[in-house]
């Protein structure tokens, strides 16, 4: 079966040049296929598109209305070509990025401003949760993840490290002593992150590869690490948190940190996810170029 799109194309150059050879050599083809496509697409449509003499081709009527449609089909496609080639050139369109709640708020949100004048024909849209998002069926374009990843078919690039610390507010450390060693912790207000495992409402695990556990206990348990350290600065206990959510508060003093004789966990990093796409847009690609620019190779909050 014969490409239509080609025949279109074809017909209009057919329609421009009078004669099948000129057309066809116009388009490095043979003059029997562009015969085909023209007989292809008369019999298609059941009409005659040219008149056919010894000397010159001419369009009849069904031909100049067929070719006045043809030409605007044509010119759409190939607008529509260009402004994808753009993009992919040029930064522009609208970016989806999702991103963890505090992580967003906190790290991504506060750039943007700068993204946005660097690149005035992009437009953001920040989507801000802790869930695990289905970037395909959910249309988004880019996400942040933190930690390990699980095995998929998305592309990561990793953009930042990922410490992690235990701290509480000096008022706490005050009324209910500093613990010193993992033992002590149990005897403390610790609280608990509901998403994590590691740093998680009844176990916190220490060492490189987390394998040290302590079974902790608290009156507070949150899904959201910036309630926790709402809740900490106030002084209700300990809070075992990425060093990004924390790192304004330790230098204002609002929070002190809490050495252990094990080193906490070090997750294996922040990372830019996206689906796979043998040419990925231009806004992607200036997006995790500017993330990496901006956090790497130490990112602000541990400076």
């Amino acid at each position: 079966m014969l490409d239509r799109l080609t025949g279109l194309d074809i017909f209009t150059k057919v329609a421009a040049a009078g004669s099948l050879s000129a057309a066809a050599r116009a388009m490095a083809l043979s003059p029997t296929m562009v015969t085909k496509h023209i007989a292809a697409l008369e019999s298609r449509l059941g009409v005659t598109l040219f008149h056919r003499s010894t000397r010159r081709l001419s369009l009849t009527e069904a031909g100049r209305t067929y070719l006045d449609s043809c030409t605007r089909i044509l010119a759409e496609i190939d607008a529509a070509d260009s402004a994808v080639a753009a993009e992919r050139a040029t930064p522009r369109g609208l970016l989806r990025l999702n991103a963890p709640v505090s992580f967003g708020a906190r790290q991504i949100a506060p750039l943007l401003d700068e993204f946005c004048r660097r690149h005035p024909h992009v437009t953001i849209e920040l989507g801000l949760n802790d869930r695990l998002v289905d970037l395909a069926e959910e249309g988004w374009h880019l996400a942040i993840r933190i930690g390990s990843l699980a095995d998929s078919s998305l592309i990561a690039r990793r953009i930042a490290p990922c410490r992690t610390i235990i701290c509480a507010a000096p008022s706490y450390l005050a009324a209910h002593g500093t613990p010193r060693r993992l033992t002590d912790l149990p005897a403390h207000e610790c609280l608990g992150y509901t998403l994590s495992r590691l740093t998680g409402v009844n176990r916190w695990n220490f060492g490189e590869d987390g394998a040290i556990g302590v079974p902790v206990s608290g009156h507070l348990r949150a899904n959201n690490g910036d309630a926790l350290r709402a809740a900490a600065i106030a002084g209700l206990g300990l809070i075992y948190q990425p060093t990004f959510i924390v790192a304004d508060d330790l230098r204002a003093g609002t929070l002190s940190p809490v050495p252990l004789d094990q080193p906490t966990v070090t997750f294996s990093g922040i990372y830019a996810v996206y689906l796979p796409a043998p040419h990925p847009a231009a806004k992607l690609r200036a997006f995790i170029d500017f993330l990496l620019e901006r956090f790497s190779p130490v990112p602000p909050w541990d400076r």
